[in-house]
This record gives C-alpha cells, sequence and structure tokens, in this order.
C-alpha cells in the first residue's frame, strides 16, 4: 500500500493509472497492460493499453443511429452498475460524460477516464472545479467541496436524458449560464 501511495503523489497520470488498475470490473474499462518506464526513478510518461471499444455515447448521441428505448435502458443499466461498483470501493469518478463512456459492437458500456477520481474521505475537502460543466451537479457550480457520490448520480441523469433526447439537457455556455438553466 504504501508505493501505491507514493505513486499517486507523482501526479495526475499516475492517480488515474492506480484507479483504472484498482477497479477493473463489468462496466469499468479494463487495463490490458502497463508498459514500464525504462528508467523507473526518473519517468515522466506511463503507457497503459486498454480493452478495445469501438466507439463513445457521445459519437454514439451525436450519430444519426437509431436507439430503441431498450438501447436507452441497457445503456443506462450499465452506467449505474459500473457506478455501484466504483461507489462501493468509496470512489467518485467526478468526471462522468457521454465521452467517457465506451462502447462496443455488442452495446457493452464501458466507463473509462478516472483522471479526476478520488477516494471519498471524510477528513480531505474535495476539489471544487471537477465534472465537465454540462453535467456538473448544483452543489459544484455553487463551488461546494464538501459533496458525496450524488455528484456521480447527477451527472448520470443528464447523460441519460442526453441520451433519451438526443441533446444536452444543461447546455450552458459558461458558469453563470448553466446555473440559471438549472434554476429555470
Amino acid at each position: 500500500m504504501h508505493s501505491i501511495t507514493k505513486l499517486m503523489q507523482r501526479g495526475h497520470f499516475v492517480r488515474s493509472s492506480c484507479f483504472d488498475t484498482w477497479i477493473m470490473k463489468t462496466s469499468v474499462v479494463a487495463i490490458r497492460d502497463i508498459i514500464p518506464p525504462p528508467q523507473r526513478e526518473s519517468f515522466n510518461d506511463v503507457y497503459i493499453a486498454y480493452e478495445l471499444m469501438d466507439t463513445d455515447l457521445h459519437q454514439i448521441i451525436r450519430s444519426n443511429q437509431a436507439l430503441s428505448e431498450e438501447h436507452c435502458q441497457y445503456f443506462l443499466y450499465q452506467i449505474l452498475r459500473g457506478l455501484k461498483y466504483i461507489h462501493s470501493a468509496n470512489v467518485l469518478h467526478r468526471d462522468l460524460k457521454p465521452s467517457n463512456l465506451l462502447l462496443n459492437a455488442n452495446c457493452d458500456l464501458k466507463i473509462c477516464d478516472f483522471g479526476l477520481a478520488r477516494v471519498t474521505s471524510e477528513t480531505d475537502f474535495m476539489t471544487e472545479y471537477v465534472v465537465t460543466r454540462w453535467y456538473r451537479a448544483p452543489e459544484l457550480l455553487l463551488n461546494s467541496s464538501d459533496y458525496t457520490a450524488a455528484i456521480d448520480v447527477w451527472s448520470v441523469g443528464c447523460i441519460f436524458m442526453e441520451l433519451m433526447d438526443r441533446k444536452p439537457l444543461f447546455p450552458g455556455r459558461d458558469h453563470v449560464h448553466q446555473l440559471r438553466l438549472l434554476i429555470e
């Protein structure tokens, strides 16, 4: 555990890699290989090979491809199943959005990009500026650093509506406009 803690202190990319390795499960994209740096003491890059997925939910939403109600329900089920697993490990994803939900030809959905993910803690305050604006929960827009897994659930709700309507639910141009859209 000590070596993982030291790695976590090396920055965003290594932190993302540790979370990706730690949270491998159905509905979460799997790591196939980690290519170690030639000199472990002075490395700047880590290369990670993930399982191959064909596209992401953002591309599907923007396409003309027909989606049945069953497709939408199945996608929502897989997102929630993956999120349940992530939250059961006391981790907040903090950046759920359609482009972070990968799909293959069988409609298998996988959550990816744990670069902003954090282990929940009762003593540490969290960063307020997380989650892409359109999927950001109200408490984050109000700069709260005391938030819960509910921020990820809010994002899932926004994603589901976008999937159903084929357009973003709250497409704010900036922080103030985003708040205005939520209030109206």
